[in-house]
């Protein structure tokens, strides 16, 4: 799978940060059937008040925008974020007995709320980039996690999550963020992304956010 140039450069940088996260403990529990179903169910109710926060982010990239193209891709991510993620979220926890009000009054854990808050502070702090530095260890981690418990899985026991981050839908997300931010490098970095005064600094937002993914995951084994 490919999502774009400066997210490949991204995650090199994060050296082995990024393995603990699309490899951890959760994922592979995912795969297997192993992960237990409280803790699956701990997750999703975590995770819809994240995905909350997430789309608010999103919704702030429109206005850091500098094109409408930039807007409809970062519009687009919205609609996906409320319209099919924690939809996803709502249909599996209702067959669990828990409604989607009770979802939202969901007490946000320390780790949760260091994560949205992170990603919140940072588009309203730096520009358009630094925002999609922080928002796209998520979008794109899942996707990559998705795509290879696709291939790797043995068990159905998560196929649900795993159909839904696999399939092409969100894999096309995926790929529309990753153009998305090579084309807002190129516009504020020039042609050389990597020799800009900011790349570091975007290298270190992007493992900070894939550091708080990790701990996530630790979360909700907890």
């Amino acid at each position: 799978m490919s999502y774009g140039k400066t997210f490949e450069a991204w995650r090199k940088a994060t050296g082995t940060v990024w393995p603990a996260y699309v490899d951890h403990a959760f994922v592979r529990g995912l795969g297997d059937g192993s992960l237990p179903r409280q803790a699956f169910l701990h997750y999703l109710r975590q995770d819809y008040v994240f995905l909350i926060h997430f789309a608010r982010a999103w919704a702030l990239a429109v206005t850091k925008s500098d094109t409408v193209e930039e807007m409809r891709l970062a519009a687009g991510t919205v609609n996906a974020l409320i319209n099919n993620e924690i939809a996803l979220h709502v249909e599996i926890c209702a067959g669990a007995g828990i409604g989607e009000m009770e979802l939202f009054a969901t007490e946000e854990r320390p780790e949760n709320l260091a994560y949205t808050r992170y990603v919140l502070d940072a588009g309203h702090s730096g520009d358009l980039l630094d925002l999609l530095a922080a928002l796209a260890p998520c979008v794109m981690g899942y996707g990559e996690i998705g795509a290879n418990l696709a291939i790797s899985k043995t068990s159905d026991a998560f196929s649900d999550w795993i159909d839904t981050y696999s399939a092409e839908p969100y894999q096309q997300v995926c790929r529309d963020v990753g153009t998305l931010i090579d084309s807002v490098a190129h516009r504020r970095l020039g042609s050389d992304p990597n020799g800009s005064p900011r790349w570091r600094g975007l290298c270190r937002r992007f493992t900070t956010a894939t550091r708080l993914e990790v701990g996530f995951w630790d979360m909700c084994l907890k």
